[in-house]
């Protein structure tokens, strides 16, 4: 009897330290810590203020659901929507990360911000505060996107 649950304990160990287990563990590490910096690659590319930069960030089939506007669906319909946003303001976003979970492809974040947005035609700043929540995809390249995001004003 104890001859078999030493060989079950060699066996337990050997599955779990494995190659295999192991790649898979690497694997699944390296993955989340790329889906984390997704989030700190999406602000630098909102505090860019350059339309590229963010549009890069996004994946095709986007939607944004943003305070008091009807949904943005589609890259297309976000386009015209950022230029408009970021001709009339230079914007400065904190974005503290309050949960972020990975699974797979797919990371969702929910977060707190707080945002700048300085009129370039002058006049004082707009300060708002609030919470939102940002789904973040895997693509085929590699790079994590923004796929789904919504966001709240408590001002």
């Amino acid at each position: 009897m104890r001859t078999a649950l030493t060989i079950l304990a060699i066996l337990a160990i050997g599955t779990v330290y494995s190659p295999i287990a192991f790649s898979e563990s690497t694997d699944s590490a390296a993955s989340d810590a790329a889906a984390h910096k997704a989030h700190e690659a999406y602000v630098k590319a909102i505090n860019s203020n350059n339309l590229e930069i963010l549009l890069e960030m996004l994946t095709d089939d986007v939607v944004f659901m943003a305070a008091h506007a009807k949904p943005f669906v589609g890259k297309a319909a976000v386009r015209p929507w950022l230029e408009g946003y970021l001709k009339a303001y230079k914007t400065n976003w904190d974005k503290p990360v309050q949960e972020f979970v990975v699974n797979g492809e797919w990371a969702f974040e929910r977060y707190s911000y707080k945002s700048t947005d300085t009129p370039l035609a002058g006049g004082d700043p707009i300060v708002d505060t609030g919470w939102g929540f940002v789904v973040y995809h895997r693509d085929a390249d590699g790079k994590w996107r923004v796929t789904r995001g919504g966001r709240t004003i408590l001002r």
